[in-house]
């Protein structure tokens, strides 16, 4: 065995990270995506006013803040016909917004608002000009995410 093809066999072999899915906010059951969402043809994909609601490869949809965030208009619970996402389940999305400060170029002296001015519920606190820190009121909506321009915004799963 050459040891490029043992490499490569080796790297098979690792497990990859799984894709991170942050769900919409209507839910309360996990197992409904993976039993209802099969056999729906994503009418909460399509009725996403800020278009972040994606659809993975099981069928699922999750959300994508690489380009906007969630204004919580109900759209996607008023679409879902298989109860999966319900108005009566409304709730912030399962997720936690962190900076982090070593990428942050505010944090490195640069004055740098872009991401508390998209920012609809106040929730990005800066201490003396710089520095910003998100506070309790944020609804991990995800609008400050792509504004970012060094990717410094991160996004993790609370479930």
């Amino acid at each position: 065995m050459q040891r490029r093809e043992l490499f490569s066999s080796l790297a098979s072999h690792l497990k990859t990270k799984p894709e991170l899915l942050i769900r919409p906010p209507y839910n309360n059951n996990e197992s409904l995506f993976h039993n209802e969402c099969r056999s729906c043809d994503a009418k909460c994909a399509t009725v996403c006013e800020e278009d972040i609601i994606k659809i993975a490869k099981d069928k699922t949809p999750f959300l994508d803040f690489s380009s906007s965030g969630c204004s919580y208009c109900d759209a996607c619970a008023n679409a879902c016909e298989y109860g999966v996402l319900e108005l009566e389940n409304k709730k912030l999305i399962n997720a936690s917004v962190t900076i982090n400060k070593n990428e942050c170029i505010s944090w490195d002296g640069v004055m740098c608002f872009s991401c508390q001015d998209p920012c609809l519920e106040n929730a990005i606190d800066f201490q003396a000009m710089f520095m910003p820190t998100i506070n309790d009121r944020c609804t991990a909506c995800g609008f400050c995410i792509s504004r970012c321009p060094v990717s410094a915004i991160k996004i993790k799963d609370v479930s």
